[in-house]
């Protein structure tokens, strides 16, 4: 399960834990003002902390990653409403499990208290099973609390979302995780046997998960070296595994952390989208589809600002591929570090959009006959090729003809900025510009 002192097996907010739960679970914040790290949503004026002053929870969806109390929020805002806690975990439910929670739901209304049903993994259901919980939202049967890692836009149907509220929960912080190890060593009687240096290393360990760093005070605990000769970052990560990061290379952590190399790159910070690589490779993503998303960027926001950014992609894509990991992830490394040190320009870009707004819109004109080739006798009679002006034979090697169709202005789509080498195409632009309107070729068709 993914949420912070989760027990999916307790039948209403009276169940507490036994003498042989887990750290997590015996340290179960008794109110919400006991949760740490979600004060956004719990303070007075945060969204869960106006509905209880409102004395009335309505339907809503905690969306956060593992360990950062979906479950435990959901327990408490049962128990502060007097609502019966029902939990279900999508993984293990289906329709029928449903039907029958909505039956004792029903049958608990007879009685006059209503059901909390808590979903773990909501996002699990397909659409067809989230489409049960309509009708029951709609008439006030249940109060639905689902608790989701993934982005719930992408995830659950828009008609359950337009009944929900969607509430966004924090990783744990620091300061927040260091809060609850002081928890741990409160329970336990005693301090955990760490060098200051090592309890950082133990809070990024656990990387934002609150049940997590639970588990490792709790194995720190069991394994009880002496307090008098505390353990330093080395010994601390000899003994403990460090959690696996965060990360589902075909959901939102994915496209998130792609959007922020992107961006990164974009906003000329090679130390920032290094970082951000750099959790995509350690995450397990792809190299190469990194390579391939590297190298759209070198086309799409350097361009001709410095045409050898497609060099450089190209050559660290092949330098990978015959590499592999680890050694050829230097190469990919490198090139994140051209990219984001280039001068960037995406007129290229905004060019081919415009010519090709501007091909849609003119459908099937023809080219003007004087720059059409003549291969046959009828093909000349009819013009083709006609005052066409070699452009090598035309002084300073430019005619100025008008190669647009016939009655179409010539549009100007590329507009290259004063940056990098687009800085000499814009003086050559300009030039071919001038000589074009010294021509009297700059404006509709027909030849000079």
């Amino acid at each position: 399960m993914n949420s912070l002192f989760e027990d999916l097996d307790s039948s209403g907010p009276s169940a507490g834990p036994g003498p042989n739960q887990p750290l997590a679970d015996r340290l179960r914040p008794g109110g919400l003002d006991a949760v740490v790290g979600q004060d956004h949503l719990l303070q007075e004026n945060g969204p869960v902390g106006r509905m209880l002053a409102a004395g009335r929870i309505s339907s809503i969806v905690l969306w956060g990653p593992p360990g950062c109390g979906k479950t435990t929020i959901a327990r408490l805002l049962a128990g502060q409403t007097d609502l019966y806690f029902e939990p279900l975990s999508a993984v293990f439910s289906g329709v029928a499990d449903l039907k029958k929670v909505f039956a004792a739901a029903r049958d608990r209304i007879r009685i006059g208290q209503g059901t909390l049903l808590f979903v773990d993994e909501i996002h699990r259901f397909n659409r067809a099973q989230q489409d049960a919980f309509l009708p029951v939202v709609e008439d006030g049967t249940i109060v639905l609390v689902g608790a989701t890692t993934e982005n719930p836009s992408f995830e659950l149907n828009a008609a359950l979302l337009s009944r929900c509220q969607v509430l966004v929960l924090h990783r744990l912080d620091d300061e927040a995780l260091e809060t609850l190890l002081q928890r741990a060593e409160q329970e336990a009687g005693e301090p955990l046997p760490l060098t200051d240096e090592a309890r950082v290393s133990l809070r990024a360990m656990a990387d934002g998960d609150g049940r997590h760093i639970f588990a490792l005070a709790e194995e720190l605990l069991a394994l009880n070296p002496s307090p008098k000769d505390p353990l330093s970052p080395k010994d601390l990560a000899a003994m403990l595994q460090r959690r696996a990061p965060v990360y589902d290379k075909d959901r939102d952590g994915h496209y998130n952390l792609i959007s922020a190399v992107h961006k990164s790159l974009r906003g000329s910070d090679a130390d920032a989208a290094l970082y951000w690589v750099s959790r995509m490779l350690d995450g397990g993503e792809d190299p190469i589809y990194i390579l391939r998303r590297l190298t759209r960027f070198a086309v799409e926001d350097i361009g001709l600002a410095d045409p050898q950014a497609i060099a450089q992609a190209l050559a660290a894509w092949d330098t990978y591929d015959r590499l592999g990991s680890p050694e050829g992830d230097l190469a990919i490394a490198q090139l994140v570090i051209y990219l984001g040190t280039a001068p960037k320009s995406n007129a290229a870009y905004r060019a081919f959009s415009q010519s090709m707004k501007a091909a849609r819109k003119t459908g099937s004109l023809m080219p003007p006959k004087h720059i059409l080739n003549a291969p046959t006798g009828l093909m000349e009679d009819l013009g083709y090729g006609k005052d066409y002006a070699y452009d090598h034979n035309a002084e300073e090697g430019f005619s100025g003809q008008h190669y647009f169709p016939d009655d179409m202005p010539h549009e100007p789509y590329y507009d290259p900025p004063e940056r990098g080498f687009e800085r000499d195409i814009r003086k050559r632009l300009a030039y071919w510009k001038k000589l074009r309107q010294k021509r009297g070729n700059a404006g509709n068709g027909g030849n000079p």
